[in-house]
């Protein structure tokens, strides 16, 4: 059955490159058995162009298939914690937008309104940066995993000065009020 590995060898971002290189490199390369050629040369050969987006960015919106719907607030739009702004989006607020992104960098956002293309929106906070979702979602597990440890150490200090040395709670020594009613009218008294 051979050796299991119970740890991943690779990153996802060294798998996503290990894929590319062997691509271009080595599938692309070789002759293919029917065509009697590689599969590079075809793609460029007989002149044929398929039809390409203007600019990567159209390229990149039409790869992006994870949709979340969104309302525009006046801060701009939240997504997974994160606060994401564009100059344009001021005209959408209290509006229901969707939201399209790449899970591997979601420092920024498409935003579409009705279908029609609105704007990149990015998040201040990371814009120089590339945060996957998956980052995301660690940290988070991480800091929840560390709140619910202070918690039980807190909830195990206080339970270990409640002994019987401790009154569970003080008596009342004076006799208790009784609430005065609220008057509204004047024939109230």
């Amino acid at each position: 059955r051979g050796q299991r590995h119970p740890e991943p060898v690779l990153t996802l971002p060294e798998l996503d490159t290990a894929i590319g290189e062997f691509i271009s490199a080595k599938y692309h390369r070789r002759t293919h058995p029917e065509t009697g050629d590689s599969p590079y040369r075809t793609w460029i050969g007989d002149g044929w162009l398929p039809r390409l987006p203007e600019t990567i960015d159209d390229l990149n919106l039409l790869l992006l298939t994870v949709a979340k719907t969104r309302i525009v607030h006046r801060d701009g739009v939240r997504f997974q914690g994160l606060r994401y702004v564009s100059p344009l989006l001021a005209a959408y607020v209290k509006e229901q937008v969707v939201i399209r992104y790449d899970p591997r960098d979601i420092s920024e956002i498409h935003v579409f309104h009705k279908n029609q293309y609105i704007c990149k929106a990015v998040d201040p906070d990371h814009a120089s940066t590339t945060v996957s979702l998956k980052d995301i979602q660690h940290a988070r597990a991480v800091r929840r995993r560390e709140l619910r440890g202070q918690i039980a150490e807190r909830i195990a200090v206080v339970t270990g000065h409640q002994g019987p040395s401790f009154p569970a709670s003080p008596a009342p020594t004076s006799p208790a009020r009784r609430k005065t009613k609220l008057r509204t009218y004047l024939e109230d008294d």
